[in-house]
């Protein structure tokens, strides 16, 4: 089916509004990944909040420009899928790469993430990261540490006390008994 302009412009307006929300966007190529395969890939993106979206370079690179992402147009060339990922780039990292060690697709061609573009090595060491919420628990427990071995010692010291105040109480006794 051949798309018509204002059916084009549609797809532009629709993914420069995206991009604007994705402060990180990988690109990738999924030659070689049947329907099934993309069904899938999507499927395990949208179980963490990531989008990912097949679309003509035409398209993409007037949507980047017009959104103003920039850095990633030279990487628009043969079948182009973007991974559109939130505030958390190492989740849409993970997926990426996990699916791509078991299905050795999509190719990461590029990324931009925060600002900065960043080729497929680099993602590939963003998927080795923590993820965001193992981060902030890695952080809490760090954080609990040094209070709970205080709140250990000063409980220590006041079963001291309470002990030695129970000696004194019973030696008491005992001198007042005989």
């Amino acid at each position: 089916m051949i798309a018509t302009k204002a059916q084009k412009q549609e797809t532009v307006t629709g993914l420069t509004a995206k991009l604007k929300r994705s402060p990180t966007v990988y690109v990738t190529d999924f030659t070689g990944l049947d329907v099934a395969g993309i069904t899938q890939l999507r499927r395990k993106f949208r179980a963490v909040g990531v989008e990912y979206v097949v679309v003509k370079n035409t398209l993409a690179r007037r949507a980047m420009s017009d959104a103003q992402v920039l850095g990633l147009e030279s990487h628009l060339q043969g079948p182009t899928g973007l991974v559109l990922a939130g505030a958390d780039p190492v989740a849409a990292a993970k997926v990426l790469a996990e699916f791509a060690k078991e299905h050795e697709k999509p190719a990461i061609k590029a990324g931009l993430v925060e600002g900065k573009t960043v080729g497929p090595e680099q993602v590939q060491r963003l998927a080795l990261l923590p993820s965001k919420q193992e981060l902030l628990a890695q952080l809490g427990g760090a954080l609990q540490a040094p209070m709970a071995n205080f709140v250990g010692a000063l409980n220590g010291l006041l079963m001291n006390m309470v002990g030695a105040l129970e000696a004194l109480k019973a030696k008491r006794s005992s001198g007042a008994a005989s």
